[in-house]
């Protein structure tokens, strides 16, 4: 495979209609995926898929946004997902534990961290302890983190709060991951590689110059492709429903704005991938 994409959503019941066809896709376009779990149902289709697919792979874990009751995400979860996300989920540690533990596709936990775009008080408390939860389980699993990390407006306070819970585990195990959809600062960036992390990047870098700096930033050996699929879909398909075979398009702007050759910057982001998540 030439491509990966370290973070896709095939999970979610926007794609029930034709996921087979998405998949078909991207084993043709040579694009390995990981879907991201962010609760019980999706992280366990997640786990479904990679054990159907050779080049699929899993994790599993609780979205911070999924610990309280006030989001409801159509894409994911469709109609039928109302009572679900009327209530809130408490993680359930076992649960999270025995589904990884059930197949060796499963590379990490989460997505998990802080989501403060929308929240209160309770909230923050809420998606907390979730995420100590998640942290503590990859550590006895002894597998990376994927991290989402979203501040409130014109703030990095979501950041910032995630790296004092991270440092607080430097020495309790091999702690490592992914900050998936960067957008944070250079400072940032240095502190999250400096704790064991990896930065990934969405489509929205090939529409945001703004992306650019911070992708010249990130050392060759420490920076990863994504899609957030079915979100941010990269020029030129923006308007329409992401996939993670358009992943070789964030990758071909990652290789402009490093001013590598395509081919040498794919290769060099399947190496960090497969060095972090030990694929096979």
């Amino acid at each position: 495979m030439k491509y990966i994409d370290t973070h896709a959503h095939m999970n979610f019941v926007i794609y029930d209609e034709d996921r087979n066809q998405v998949i078909e896709r991207t084993k043709n376009d040579d694009v390995m995926v990981i879907n991201i779990g962010t609760q019980k149902d999706t992280s366990a289709l997640g786990v479904q898929l990679a054990n159907n697919h050779d080049h699929l792979y899993a994790m599993v874990g609780l979205h911070p946004i999924h610990t309280s009751k006030h989001f409801h995400n159509h894409d994911e979860v469709g109609d039928e997902g109302d009572e679900f996300t009327s209530r809130g989920e408490v993680f359930n540690y076992d649960y999270y534990k025995e589904l990884a533990l059930s197949s060796k596709k499963v590379v990490g936990i989460g997505e998990c961290g802080l989501d403060y775009y929308r929240n209160d008080k309770d909230t923050k408390e809420a998606q907390e302890k979730a995420f100590r939860q998640q942290i503590e389980l990859a550590l006895e699993l002894d597998l990376p983190l994927m991290l989402h990390v979203r501040p409130s407006e014109g703030s990095m306070d979501a950041y910032e709060d995630v790296l004092v819970i991270l440092r607080e585990y430097c020495e309790k195990g091999n702690l490592r991951g992914q900050a998936h959809f960067f957008a944070g600062t250079k400072e940032i960036i240095d502190e999250f590689i400096e704790l064991g992390f990896y930065i990934s990047f969405t489509g929205v870098v090939t529409f945001a110059g703004v992306y650019e700096k911070l992708v010249k930033h990130v050392p060759m050996t420490k920076i990863l492709s994504e899609t957030d699929a079915p979100y941010v879909t990269p020029h030129p398909y923006r308007g329409e429903r992401n996939e993670p075979s358009h992943v070789r398009y964030v990758l071909r702007k990652i290789a402009k704005i490093k001013k590598v050759p395509e081919d040498e910057m794919a290769g060099q982001i399947i190496a960090n991938a497969k060095k972090l998540y030990q694929l096979v």
